[in-house]
């Protein structure tokens, strides 16, 4: 089929005012070798084929076992009333709510998606969501450099790998660039006074990092603040159910992943990013905001207030050049806060760190050497005696998930993670134990 709408009339009249006499010309530019490629696909499949590959693929997610996993996603419980909500055909074929006389629904779902968000943080706005982490710590850092007018930003080597390797990419397409926070002791170095701070609009660290550390966030807040950068808070969400918020050590702009918050681990995704900041920052916000209003007989209805995508204004001006989001997974996390509540939350948060330390303890019993400070939140980082892909598989095929490595860059040598949750109990802790002392003889 021709998905080209234009007739050879149309065509011809292109051309000719572009100036060139066919469309070869016009794409004489580009390699030979780019013009017809040799596309090796496989061959076609018919429909119960198709279904049966699919079935294949998905039973490499495996979801049975314990689960020890952290990294940026972990496996807590979801009460059922989020996936049967979340799933309701309204909200799973609704796309972006244009029209707000027929999206009612969907938009107050986001509005308070929005109003929960910022309780956690402690920030006053936020957007209906972002991809994932990783790309909310580099929309952070452009939103940073927009509002400051400086094109440098000062990383911790603490925040996680993979969110540093996107920003590196985002910044090196606008001609910015980065430099690396070290870390001592598992946490960031508090930074020399010898850094010119002046050149830096943003100074960009997690807590919990990615080793599990608690940062002091408040000294590295009023050092950013002291030369006027702004500071970027990498959160853990369940985290700030019992740690302080990004509002109250003074955080202008706080981001993160939302999986931990009512979005299942589901072989690595899909969840979502969020970010939130202080008000003067409102209108440097990436996707979209929806508004809480009145219409013309006094009713309360929602709407798009701001969306200042590349679809929407000229590119130049667009605050972000990514035109979706992850909204119906921001909405399974608004769904599971309103169903857990705050205190219920705080739970859920305290019941992970606890099982965690408990968890610590029996490995440094098996005599192996934990790297991570005694504050840590839900995770911690485990020397090993040889690689950590290899204890992981060895575990694996002990029916436990567990043991994500850490990469040579943090200096540790052969290291993993382990996290806990609210699922964990004593006997799988024993169970762990018991598995990893076998795979390490």
């Amino acid at each position: 089929m021709n998905y080209t709408p234009h007739t050879p009339q149309d065509i011809q009249y292109a051309l000719e005012t572009i100036g060139v006499s066919s469309v070869d010309e016009l794409f004489r530019d580009l390699p030979a070798s780019l013009e017809n490629p040799p596309i090796d696909l496989p061959p076609s499949l018919d429909e119960y084929e198709l279904l049966e590959h699919m079935r294949l693929l998905s039973s490499k997610n495996n979801v049975t076992g314990l689960n020890f996993l952290g990294g940026g996603v972990r496996n807590h419980f979801i009460p059922s009333v989020v996936e049967s909500l979340t799933f309701q055909s309204e909200f799973v074929t609704a796309y972006t709510p244009y029209q707000p006389e027929v999206a009612q629904g969907e938009l107050q779902a986001l509005f308070e998606y929005q109003s929960m968000m910022c309780e956690l943080t402690g920030l006053e706005v936020s957007n209906s969501s972002l991809y994932d982490g990783a790309t909310a710590v580099a929309e952070a850092a452009l939103l940073a450099l927009r509002q400051t007018g400086k094109n440098k930003v000062l990383v911790s080597k603490g925040v996680h790998p993979e969110y540093r390797e996107t920003l590196q990419t985002f910044l090196e397409c606008i001609g910015a660039s980065w430099e690396e926070l070290a870390l001592e002791g598992a946490v960031t170095a508090f930074p020399s006074h010898t850094i010119p701070l002046e050149q830096y609009g943003a100074v960009i660290v997690q807590n919990p990092n990615f080793l599990g550390s608690l940062e002091d966030m408040q000294t590295l807040s009023d050092w950013a603040h002291s030369s006027g950068a702004l500071f970027i808070s990498v959160v853990d969400p369940l985290s700030l159910a019992v740690l302080k918020s990004p509002g109250e050590y003074g955080a202008d702009i706080a981001v993160g992943d939302g999986q931990v918050i009512g979005n299942s681990p589901n072989f690595g995704g899909p969840a979502y990013g969020f970010i939130t900041v202080k008000e003067n920052l409102m209108r440097q916000l990436p996707g979209r905001i929806v508004g809480k209003t009145l219409d013309v007989d006094g009713r309360r209805g929602f709407a798009l207030t701001l969306q200042a995508l590349e679809q929407h204004i000229r590119r130049a001006k667009a605050k972000s050049n990514i035109c979706s989001n992850h909204a119906l997974m921001a909405l399974e996390s608004a769904i599971y806060l309103c169903s857990v509540g705050p205190e219920g939350l705080k739970e859920v948060a305290m019941v992970s760190s606890w099982r965690a330390r408990q968890l610590r303890e029996q490995l440094e019993g098996l005599g192996l050497e934990t790297v991570t400070p005694p504050k840590f939140f839900a995770e911690f980082v485990v020397k090993l005696p040889w690689e950590a892909a290899r204890v992981r598989s060895g575990l694996a095929i002990r029916g436990i998930h567990a043991c994500v490595p850490v990469p040579l860059e943090y200096g540790y040598g052969h290291a993993g993670l382990f996290a806990c949750t609210e699922k964990t109990t004593l006997e799988d802790i024993e169970k762990l134990v018991s598995a990893l002392e076998e795979v390490l003889k």
